[in-house]
């Protein structure tokens, strides 16, 4: 599968990139022609994190001549485990500065495009219309169904990677004959079932390996050379190292990429994965979701400090204890509806966790299990950490 058009010409290498890409032009499969191909080819990065940090860097090396990159977030410390486009003076400053400062420090010739913006239903069409591949660095399921949506719509093949813990996953999505992430994915999991990175943890290289992955295939189909991740899942299990591959089929009734589509045009996905949008379904004036009071955390600390009979459960795991915590009884969230009997029906209950993910569905069971005076802590450890005590560390 080649992705560029055959009849329109091929920029000339100059003689500094003759000799820049000199390990490239040997190889029969990249050659002449091949690294002229990669530099008339425009790839877009969805996301400048932990995958598409090596992504970017990579693809910039190789002679990719025009690369959009998405991002509208700021460096945090907690990135740099990972994220190795950007480094320590970079904390504060914005993703996209930061990468294009690496990659064009890597690559003068590389004209970079910036899109500071969330990737959204409203835009992206726009964006990927100049685009060649895309390469899809997200680490949330609404913008993983939007890149793909989006690229079956447009024709554009989708080089996705996603990772968790140890393991990660990579293929080529939305291509002519191939399926889409959502012949694989048909609905996306229920909210809060699938812990994010920053809930469940990464090992900090394990980006770096999908990423190159994504890498490879991306290359691999603009020189329309060897055999891509189409109709294939490579499943990377970091930790045993090792590698599977499963086989992907078109699915046939597919409402994006099937003959008879449903999905004609963008769609609201957020709704679609069952997220809901802060400040809808919630009542603002007592602060409720799904039925639980949210308490903030300089409530919480007024409460605590006055002496009030407040029964506080941390659901975190106990390795989440060792690195940081405001007090409370630690139930980890699994162990919780086996030990009921340790939380007092009679006494109110406040849930708390890293962030409040945890803790609302915690308190959403207890809601359901009899439990009649339940609150869930809004933004968890890290909106104390934030607001009531910066000593408590961030993770």
């Amino acid at each position: 599968m080649t992705i560029t058009a055959e009849h329109i010409p091929l920029p000339q290498l100059t003689t500094d990139e003759m000799a820049r890409y000199s390990r490239h032009l040997i190889l029969p499969e990249v050659g002449m022609e091949g690294q002229q191909r990669l530099k008339a080819a425009k790839v877009l990065c969805v996301g400048t994190g932990g995958l598409g940090s090596p992504m970017a860097l990579y693809l910039a090396a190789a002679g990719i001549g025009t690369l959009g990159l998405v991002d509208f977030d700021v460096v945090d410390a907690s990135n740099l485990q990972r994220q190795i486009i950007h480094s320590t003076k970079d904390i504060g400053r914005k993703k996209l500065d930061s990468a294009e400062e690496k990659l064009t420090a890597l690559n003068p010739a590389l004209k970079v495009v910036k899109h500071e913006t969330m990737l959204s239903s409203a835009n992206a069409l726009e964006i990927l219309k100049d685009y060649d591949v895309v390469a899809d660095g997200t680490d949330n399921f609404p913008t993983r169904y939007l890149v793909n949506d989006a690229c079956v719509l447009t024709g554009k093949p989708n080089v996705y990677g996603s990772i968790f813990r140890f393991e990660g996953q990579a293929s080529v999505f939305a291509t002519k004959d191939g399926p889409c992430y959502r012949c694989l994915y048909p609905e996306p999991p229920p909210p809060g079932l699938v812990p994010s990175c920053a809930e469940g943890g990464v090992l900090g290289i394990l980006p770096g390996l999908v990423g190159v992955i994504q890498a490879t295939e991306v290359i691999k189909l603009i020189l329309g050379k060897g055999d891509a991740l189409i109709g294939r899942l490579l499943l990377v299990d970091a930790l045993n190292m090792r590698f599977r591959e499963l086989k992907l089929r078109k699915n046939p009734d597919c409402p994006v990429c099937g003959p008879n589509p449903t999905v004609t045009k963008l769609i609201d996905y957020e709704q679609f994965c069952g997220i809901v949008p802060a400040g809808q379904g919630a009542n603002l004036e007592t602060n409720v979701k799904n039925g639980i009071p949210q308490i903030t955390v300089k409530e919480l600390k007024a409460r605590l400090d006055a002496g009030e009979d407040v029964q506080l459960i941390d659901v975190r795991e106990p390795f989440e204890a060792q690195i940081a915590q405001i007090g409370g009884r630690l139930i980890p969230k699994g162990d919780v509806p086996n030990r009921l009997a340790e939380i007092d029906r009679n006494r109110e209950v406040v849930v708390h966790c890293k962030s409040g993910g945890r803790s609302q569905q915690i308190a959403e069971f207890l809601k359901q299990a009899g439990y009649e005076r339940v609150a869930n802590v809004a933004g968890g450890i890290t909106a104390w950490s934030s607001e009531i005590d910066p000593s408590v560390p961030k993770y």
